[in-house]
């Protein structure tokens, strides 16, 4: 079998919504959020946020509206940011019309929780009137409670039920630009719940795991969950949920695509674990180069091993490639092929700048070959 063909996941065919100017479901790329957790009144510091999420690539980011003054500060905090925000919405239904009026690309609200069919309505015209998809969000700690005495506790099909008869409020009401998600904290029952909404309906999905914890247990927790959704090929927008800056969960979550080829941004490293082998200290050099190469965007490998053992094969697999030698001389490979040697205390420059020249030629190649304006 070919590298190529072991690689490849099928991903679940869903139909595609628009949120503000990012495509979801379909064939588009999955996408990733976050969320702020700002007060949302405080324009200055939720737009800095946003901005600090874009700066590590945020496709789509979510705003809480728990009041109105949030609800209208959207307004400012829209026209100051450079992606489609989400309104988070509990409930009250004249929030949900007034972030769509103030300019949100998507209302995160579950229709059967807002009241009467009037409201419903109403907030659905909203939607309508001003371009705005919507989310069904279920969360397995807050299902409804005849549900809960239904199944007698919160379980797989007791999440795909809650979001199947939010559903149909919305297609009653000839409304499907819709995402849903059944979240939980307990990696089995979101993987669970997902998988059979996966097989019940054809929207697209919003996945991830609820709640997941800090930034080293919730990564690990995120990327089980999350990891066998996206493998199975379930999923078109995620959230990786850190109780961390969330900067960091759009790291993790392009980090978890990158790992399954489903998505490439900036540079990946791949790099060994170290031992007493390593002819240079590769944790260090490793750490210090991705704070350094932040700031790339460009899809590149680069491989940072510490001997010989395994460095000559993984560099042939990479754009770049550092293997440890000794006598503080270490080889420098580039497109596969050994090129020349560095000493120990030029490593960390002298890969960026390599990488550096390298995105300069992809960039200007994909510039040469772009097709002229008319």
């Amino acid at each position: 079998m070919s590298v190529r063909a072991y690689r490849q996941i099928q991903r679940r065919k869903s139909r595609q919504i628009r949120v503000g100017s990012v495509l979801v479901g379909g064939d588009a790329p999955i996408s990733v959020q976050s969320m702020t957790n700002t007060p949302t009144t405080d324009v200055a510091a939720t737009v800095e946020q946003i901005r600090s999420m874009e700066r590590v690539g945020v496709d789509i980011a979510r705003v809480s509206c728990p009041d109105r003054e949030s609800a209208l500060a959207l307004k400012d905090i829209v026209r100051q940011v450079n992606v489609p925000i989400v309104a988070d919405i509990h409930f009250h239904y004249k929030r949900a019309i007034e972030a769509a009026q103030s300019g949100a690309a998507c209302l995160r609200i579950n229709p059967g929780n807002i009241g009467s069919p009037d409201r419903v309505r109403e907030v659905v015209q909203a939607a309508k009137d001003y371009g705005c998809s919507m989310r069904i969000g279920v969360n397995a700690g807050s299902l409804e409670s005849d549900l809960l005495e239904k199944y007698g506790e919160p379980c797989p099909e007791a999440m795909v039920e809650s979001a199947l008869n939010h559903a149909r409020i919305l297609e009653d009401h000839d409304f499907r630009e819709f995402k849903i998600s059944v979240k939980a904290s307990d990696v089995f029952l979101a993987v669970a719940a997902y998988q059979g909404l996966a097989e019940a309906c054809d929207y697209p999905l919003h996945i991830g795991i609820t709640e997941a914890g800090g930034l080293r247990a919730g990564t690990v927790k995120s990327s089980v969950g999350l990891g066998m959704l996206l493998w199975s090929g379930i999923g078109d927008t995620l959230r990786v949920s850190l109780s961390a800056e969330p900067a960091e969960e759009v790291l993790v979550g392009y980090d978890l695509l990158k790992t399954l080829g489903l998505r490439r941004r900036g540079v990946t490293v791949i790099s060994c674990p170290s031992c007493a082998r390593q002819n240079f200290d590769v944790i260090k050099t490793v750490d210090a180069l991705e704070k350094r190469l932040a700031h790339i965007t460009t899809p590149l490998t680069l491989s940072v091993i510490g001997c010989v053992v395994n460095g000559p094969g993984e560099a042939r697999e990479t754009d770049i490639g550092l293997t440890g030698g000794g006598n503080n001389t270490h080889q420098v490979y580039l497109s596969g092929l050994t090129d020349h040697r560095l000493k120990d205390a030029d490593i960390v420059e002298h890969l960026a700048g390599l990488v550096e020249k390298k995105v300069a030629e992809i960039e200007a190649e994909k510039a040469a070959s772009a097709p002229s304006a008319p």
